[in-house]
């Protein structure tokens, strides 16, 4: 950690800033400026491109110079808009003013005006977080949940043919499969990150209250729905309409409700971890130098999934608040919603921490076989569930209840003291044989065809 580190507020900045500085370039104050920076430079370029007859005189040449304005955004630019913000202070403003002063440099001062003409500060900010949002998805998120199903879908096939008992209720019941029980992991994830990548990221754009008011009284021959629909269609937004001055945020609390179930389903796989390293299923690779315990040295706790799931539940606790918070404004607009969009890379990082955590977890667990195959040997009773199904089938008299009345009566069941009892059954001699034949580890169900 380097010094800067030590006085942040929040771990993603400070304790856990390696592994969330990838966010930074989406979600920083400094990223935030250059992506409203770009969105003004695209809507210039847009207006070129009508064209509106003031701005013919706009050469290709000078729209790349003020691309590259954006594509060399740094620090120290970002530093100069906020010190127009000290003066303005509004944030967009700032951006307008700094542009205006990139257009004088470049020889462009006539055109200045048309920065941001007929706009309001949400026809930018309702496009330019969608995008990095978009954006930081696709090239952090998006990654790192790959990364954890690749991994997940490894370690299901790897042991699609290990028979472990379940638990329901956390007692002994049938026996299932490891790979499929992680299998049922990779597939719950699976399903919402297909959803997720499914849904549109909205865009609002249009004027001060969302009519196109100023657009159209200085240019009533303009289709300026059509123009807002390929201005943000060209984003790689889907525009939302009608709108009051600001996006009405239905479609962003769709997307954090996807991320908060991604989140869920991560902490019930890493509880599930958990409590199989707690059973000795697994065993943790050790790490050099690394410390379980200040007092027991033996210990080596199973740190990874409790770091993931602590910060899974920090992102969904403030996606729920995002995704309940941000569609509710008064009339036409208040200002809510703009400090809670700046905290969008806040519940994202805490995300990505529970990401590479967890996929740090498993890959330090071995499988321990013997742990397993020693509680099936000590559960014979949960093969009681298919020597009743079986004797239902031949209309045996009331086969749940005798074997309910072997099962619970407070005295262990063996491979030995469930033979006596098929023998005591009033069946022919080649189904007893058949029901002797099932035991807890091959009484298992089927493997599902993804891991066939």
């Amino acid at each position: 950690m380097t010094p800067a580190g030590l006085s942040c507020i929040t771990p993603i900045d400070g304790r856990y800033r390696k592994t969330t500085e990838a966010l930074a370039g989406f979600f920083s104050e400094q990223a935030l400026i250059k992506y409203r920076l770009y969105i003004e430079v695209a809507y210039f370029e847009a207006l070129c491109k009508i064209p509106l007859p003031e701005l013919k005189g706009v050469k290709e040449t000078d729209i790349e110079k003020l691309y590259a304005t954006c594509n060399g955004f740094g620090e120290k630019d970002a530093l100069k808009v906020k010190e127009i913000e000290a003066t303005t202070n509004h944030d967009i403003k700032a951006v307008e003013y700094f542009l205006k002063e990139q257009f004088d440099r470049f020889g462009l001062s006539k055109y200045r005006e048309f920065v941001h003409i007929g706009l309001t500060s949400q026809d930018i900010n309702n496009t330019a977080i969608p995008l990095s949002l978009k954006e930081g998805l696709e090239q952090v998120i998006y990654p790192a949940i790959d990364s954890l199903l690749t991994k997940l879908m490894a370690m299901a096939n790897e042991w699609k043919s290990v028979p472990m008992l379940a638990r329901t209720h956390g007692q002994p019941a049938s026996p299932t499969i490891l790979g499929k029980e992680i299998l049922v992991f990779h597939e719950r994830i699976e399903i919402q990150y297909q959803q997720l990548q499914q849904l549109p990221f909205p865009a609002k754009f249009g004027g001060a209250t969302g009519n196109f008011n100023a657009h159209y009284v200085a240019y009533p021959a303009v289709d300026w729905y059509a123009f807002a629909e390929n201005f943000t269609a060209g984003l790689g937004l889907k525009r939302s309409h009608p709108t009051t001055q600001i996006d009405h945020y239905d479609g962003l609390a769709a997307i954090f409700d996807n991320l908060k179930r991604i989140c869920t389903i991560i902490i019930d796989l890493d509880r599930d971890f958990w409590a199989y390293i707690s059973m000795e299923y697994f065993r943790q690779k050790l790490v050099k130098g690394e410390v379980g315990s200040s007092a027991m040295p033996h210990k080596v706790n199973p740190i990874d999934f409790e770091n993931a799931e602590g910060n899974a539940g920090m992102a969904i606790a403030i996606f729920e608040h995002l995704a309940a918070k941000l569609p509710a404004s008064r009339l036409q607009r208040d200002l809510t919603d703009s400090t809670v969009l700046r905290n969008i890379g806040t519940p994202l990082a805490h995300m990505l921490i529970a990401l590479k955590s967890t996929l740090r977890g498993l890959n330090k667990v071995s499988l321990n076989q013997p742990a397993l195959d020693n509680d099936l040997e000590k559960n014979m009773a949960v093969v009681a569930e298919a020597i009743q199904t079986v004797l239902r089938k031949i209309n045996y008299p009331e086969p749940y209840e005798k074997l309910k009345d072997l099962t619970r009566n407070n005295r262990p069941i063996s491979r030995e003291s469930l033979d006596q009892f098929i023998n005591s059954l009033e069946i022919t001699d080649q189904l007893k044989q058949e029901l002797k034949k099932i035991n807890p580890f091959n009484y298992t169900g089927i493997l599902p065809p993804e891991l066939k």
